[in-house]
């Protein structure tokens, strides 16, 4: 059966910018007959915050959303992620890493992103038989990282069109396993994902150079029969261009609850970015009217207009 997943992580409270894309996830959802399963990705410890998971979970019902299972967590599968990554480590697709974020950072080799990160330029690479080699080289646990082919990647967005990425230049080699042995985002969801046998997920384009890494370990892990459909929709951002954050002022959908504004009203925000002429709705108004051609290709700029505008001041 076709199926999505919403999947918010308890880093922090859910934003504007995190309702429009789980209102749209859920709607695209519900008018063509998918399941939708709730994941909360509790994995990113240091970052989680206490009680996030609850309020996401009660932001997302005040919304109007529902799903048709019991939630998973991911922090109960690290024994399913620690295998999967053993089985690329034996395969040779993926490798002990001992470097630390500022070698990496300071390595004058080392090339970068679009967006000015820097992309790991393979020190590790081939420089240890095993885990254990590495490991007393160290005298501490290593990360393990999915090696990337020197190649370009191409794949056809079901939003945003066809997509290319070179993928040693703009990607490089990438943590799969931390050295603390919690799995990284990107193993874990295609793990999970597969598993639930998810065929469509949508999410924020922010996002989208995820997709190269993903597919590639869809493939090394072979589950290649079991590749998703990707929609990246644009993201929500500050009138700086960033993405929502403290900067932009409080924009969490608690925020806007104790401060008496309906689900309705955030709702005809939330439709109005999607190409919908409306100041309130509800949740199967905005089912009935919802087209995905119709929504903003490009990205949406939150304004203190809006802000205004929702809390009526």
């Amino acid at each position: 059966m076709p199926t999505t997943r919403l999947a918010p992580s308890p880093t922090g409270a859910l934003h504007l910018g995190n309702a429009r894309t789980f209102v749209v996830n859920w709607i695209m959802a519900r008018q063509r007959g998918w399941r939708i399963l709730l994941r909360i990705e509790d994995l990113d410890g240091p970052r989680i915050k206490r009680g996030a998971d609850r309020q996401a979970v009660d932001d997302l019902r005040w919304l109007g959303l529902d799903w048709d299972d019991e939630s998973s967590r991911q922090s109960t599968r690290t024994d399913v992620y620690g295998a999967a990554a053993h089985t690329l480590l034996e395969s040779r697709r993926a490798y002990p890493c001992i470097c630390t974020r500022s070698e990496i950072a300071q390595a004058a080799s080392a090339p970068h992103a679009d967006d000015g990160a820097a992309v790991y330029p393979g020190t590790c690479w081939g420089k240890f038989a095993d885990m254990a080699e590495a490991r007393a080289a160290a005298g501490r646990e290593p990360a393990v990282r999915f090696h990337m082919p020197d190649e370009t990647f191409d794949f056809e967005d079901r939003f945003c069109g066809h997509r290319r990425f070179d993928l040693a230049r703009e990607l490089g080699d990438f943590v799969i396993l931390k050295g603390d042995g919690t799995a990284a985002y990107q193993l874990a969801v295609v793990i999970d994902d597969a598993e639930a046998g998810v065929t469509d997920i949508i999410r924020g384009d922010d996002l989208i150079d995820s997709t190269p890494r993903q597919v590639l370990l869809y493939r090394a892990l072979g589950l290649a029969d079991r590749l998703p459909a990707y929609w990246h929709l644009p993201l929500v951002v500050g009138t700086d261009g960033k993405r929502l954050a403290k900067r932009h002022g409080d924009t969490r959908i608690s925020y806007y609850r104790e401060r008496g504004v309906r689900a309705e009203r955030m709702l005809g925000l939330l439709a109005r970015w999607c190409g919908i002429a409306v100041d309130e709705i509800d949740l199967q108004q905005f089912t009935e009217q919802f087209d995905v051609l119709n929504v903003l290709k490009d990205r949406i700029v939150f304004t203190p207009e809006d802000d205004r505008w929702l809390t009526g001041k």
